[in-house]
C-alpha cells in the first residue's frame, strides 16, 4: 500500500505554497478511510482520531511540499529564468527536466545546459548559479509563454517521475517527503478502531521554504508529544560514508542530534523519554531502528518544540534515503512500511506516566 500511494503523490507536483493538489489527493484517501479533516488558512492538512484523554496527545507530522522554482523573468524569445526556492543544489541542475505548472495546465520545459560544442575549457568545470540558468520550453516569445499561462511566480518543479529499481527500492521526485506522507496515511489506516492516546495526524506546508508552517496546526492543537517524519540520510555510498551509519534498506531510524549550522542555529536534541519509547516498541516488535546524528540538515520539528506554555516533547523518526533534494532520489519502501508498523507500535506504547517532564 505504501510503495502504491507513494507513487501516487510522487506524480503530483507541490512546490511550497502551493500543496493544494498533494494535499487534495491526501483528503482523498483519508475519505475513504471515513477519516475527518479540516486545513488551515496556510494549507496545513489536519486528521483527528479521538482517543483516551487520560494519555499524552500526539501529533504525527510531516511535510507535503517540495523544493523547487518559481519564474522570475519571461525573456522576449520566450525562454524563462527562475528563482530558486528551498535548497536546490546548482550543480545538478543543467539539463533537468522541470514542470510549469499554471492554471491552464502543467507545461514540460528543460533548464538549458550549453552546448558541448561550444563549450570552453574554462567552462567544463564551473557550477552555475541558478540564476544564470533558463528554462527553454518551446516558447517562441514571452507572449507565447504568457498565453499558455506562464507569468512571473509561476511555480516550477522538477518533472515529476517514479523509476522502480531493483527489489523494494525506488526513484524518483520528492520522495522528501512524499513517502513521509504515504507512512502518514497507513499509519492512519492502522489506528482506527485502536485504543490509545489521541492522535493528531498533520499534513505540512512550506517546509522547504521556511520550516514554519506547521506552526498555525500545532499551536491549535497543543500536542504533549510531536513525532515528525522525514528523510535520514544514507551513509552507504562512497561519497556518504563517513557521516554516519544509517543504511538502504537497514530499517527506519531516529534522530538523536539535528543542528543546521549554517545560519539557522536551530535542530533538535529529542526527548529521551521518547527516544526510550521507540526502542522499546522497536524491540518489542522485532523491527531494526537506525540512529543518526547529523549537522547540515534540520526539519520543522525544530519549531514545535518551542509551541506552548511548557513545550512539546519532540522526536525525528525517519527513513533512510539517498541523494536529497536531487530530482530522483531513492528509498527503500520497506524501510517506509516499518516505520509504519514501528510508529503504530509505539502509540500502543504511550501511557499516562510517560515522563514527558524532564527533570521531575
Amino acid at each position: 500500500m505504501i510503495r502504491e500511494t507513494l507513487t501516487e503523490l510522487m506524480l503530483i507536483p507541490g512546490l511550497s505554497g502551493h500543496e493544494e493538489r498533494v494535499a487534495r489527493a491526501i483528503a482523498a484517501h483519508l475519505d475513504r478511510m471515513g477519516l475527518g479533516h479540516r486545513s488551515d488558512r496556510l494549507g496545513n492538512l489536519t486528521c483527528t482520531i479521538p482517543g483516551d484523554p487520560g494519555l499524552p496527545s500526539v501529533m504525527v507530522f510531516t511535510h507535503m511540499d517540495q523544493l523547487g522554482f518559481v519564474v522570475r523573468k519571461i525573456e522576449a524569445g520566450g525562454l524563462i529564468r527562475l528563482e530558486r526556492l528551498g535548497g536546490v543544489p546548482e550543480r545538478a541542475l543543467p539539463s533537468q527536466a522541470v514542470v510549469l505548472v499554471t492554471p491552464k495546465g502543467d507545461l514540460p520545459g528543460v533548464i538549458a545546459n550549453k552546448s558541448h560544442h561550444a563549450t570552453g575549457p574554462e567552462e567544463k568545470y564551473k557550477v552555475l548559479p541558478y540564476a544564470e540558468l533558463y528554462v527553454d520550453a518551446g516558447f517562441p516569445s514571452a507572449e507565447a509563454a504568457r498565453a499558455a499561462g506562464v507569468e512571473i511566480g509561476t511555480p516550477v518543479t522538477y518533472l515529476p517521475r517514479v523509476l522502480p529499481l531493483q527489489g523494494t527500492r525506488l526513484a524518483g521526485t520528492s520522495i522528501d517527503d512524499r513517502a513521509g506522507c504515504a507512512v502518514l496515511l497507513a499509519l492512519a489506516a492502522a489506528r482506527l478502531g485502536k485504543p490509545g492516546p489521541t492522535l493528531h495526524l498533520v499534513w505540512s506546508v512550506q517546509e522547504e521554504y521556511n520550516l514554519r508552517g506547521v506552526l498555525p496546526a500545532a499551536t491549535a492543537l497543543q500536542p504533549d508529544i510531536a513525532l515528525q517524519i522525514d528523510l535520514l540520510l544514507a551513509c552507504d555510498t562512497p561519497d556518504m560514508a563517513g557521516r554516519g551509519e544509517v543504511t538502504l534498506g537497514g530499517g527506519p531510524g531516529l534522530s538523536l542530534y539535528s543542528f543546521h549550522g549554517r545560519g539557522t542555529l536551530n535542530g533538535v536534541i529529542p526527548h529521551p523519554a521518547l527516544v526510550r519509547l521507540m526502542e522499546e516498541a522497536a524491540a518489542g516488535a522485532g523491527l531494526p531502528l537506525q540512529r543518526s546524528a547529523h549537522t547540515g540538515a534540520l526539519t520543522d520539528l525544530s519549531y514545535i518544540q518551542f509551541v506552548g506554555p511548557e513545550g512539546v516533547a519532540c522526536l525525528d523518526v525517519g527513513f533512510p534515503m539517498r541523494h536529497s533534494h536531487s530530482s530522483l532520489e531513492v528509498v527503500d519502501t520497506a524501510d517506509l512500511d516499518a516505520l509504519a508498523q514501528l510508529l503504530d507500535a509505539a502509540l500502543d506504547r504511550v501511557t499516562p506516566d510517560l515522563p514527558l517532564v524532564r527533570h521531575p
